[in-house]
């Protein structure tokens, strides 16, 4: 479905054709002000309806509740229509996640609605997934942290019905004692799940390809020596506002570096995800995940 685009000096608004039925109700409200790029967005189903970016990035603070206002209005809704908020919750901006999560705690303690919060490495891997398929690669998000660092981790595919995994397994570095599913709370490296491993929805398994975290969310140095192990064995796909210095310092041939997809659609699958599964967030107690003490734009 095509959708027209507005723009102006400070943001775009993606609007849909006129021929599609508005008032839509049940939808979720996504927030990311984590980056440079700020983007608020009306999804349901997993599928972006309305949103709206900001490109100025020390302006995420007095333009996203007008643009909250405004793709509210374009859906004809109003937030009492709202089934949930999800933001992006970090790492990146110091600044910016302040503004994002503050926004989403607001609404969800004062509309009485779930909170869903997403790690913004692992939203930039969901968008990397269809070409690690295709290139066979794990997947390395990169956000500039200033200097020589950058908030990674790295990421693999798990394979299903059939699909080849996108590690080479006789030559895994994973560690065995961390076999799990994706986890956000740590472990340095893990194996992926075989294909009876992965979730069950409605007692069928999932078709759905997930992400296994092989290098928890960190903040790292960067020197010749960072992914030296992984590259030895593996293709790994780098990307994202920090993978500039990484290109500067490796010279290795399994190393492709790729653009920055689009993240809102991986952003709003992942927070239908967790909505449908009932992933919610305490909006008393979530706060932004910095990895450091201060960063900011």
């Amino acid at each position: 479905m095509e959708m027209a685009i507005w723009e102006c000096a400070f943001f775009t608004v993606n609007r849909q054709p006129s021929t599609v039925k508005r008032q839509q109700k049940n939808m979720l409200l996504l927030i990311d002000t984590s980056q440079e790029t700020g983007t608020t967005a009306l999804c349901k189903g997993g599928e972006i309806l309305f949103s709206e970016e900001n490109k100025i990035t020390k302006e995420h603070a007095s333009w996203l509740h007008l643009a909250i206002g405004r793709i509210l209005s374009e859906a004809k809704i109003t937030v009492k229509d709202l089934e949930a908020v999800a933001v992006v919750s970090g790492p990146g901006s110091y600044t910016g996640l302040r503004v994002g999560m503050a926004a989403a705690k607001g609404f969800c303690y004062a509309l009485k609605i779930p909170l869903i919060t997403q790690n913004t490495l692992r939203v930039m891997a969901e968008s990397m997934i269809s070409f690690a398929i295709e290139k066979q690669a794990l997947i390395c998000p990169m956000i500039d942290a200033r200097r020589d660092e950058v908030f990674t981790a790295l990421y693999q595919v798990a394979p299903v019905n059939g699909q080849r995994s996108t590690v080479n397994e006789n030559t895994s570095t994973a560690n065995p004692a961390f076999a799990s599913r994706h986890r956000r709370d740590g472990g340095q490296s893990r194996q992926p799940p075989t294909a009876n491993q992965l979730p069950a929805v409605n007692g069928q398994r999932s078709t759905v390809n997930e992400l296994i975290e092989v290098k928890m969310p960190q903040a790292m140095i960067l020197d010749k020596t960072a992914f030296e192990t992984e590259l030895a064995v593996n293709p790994i796909i780098f990307f994202g506002t920090g993978a500039e210095k990484w290109k500067k310092i490796t010279n290795s041939p399994h190393a492709p570096f790729q653009p920055q997809p689009d993240l809102i659609q991986a952003f709003a699958k992942l927070a239908q995800q967790d909505f449908d599964s009932g992933t919610w967030a305490d909006p008393v107690y979530a706060e932004p995940v910095y990895l450091k003490e201060f960063f900011s734009y």
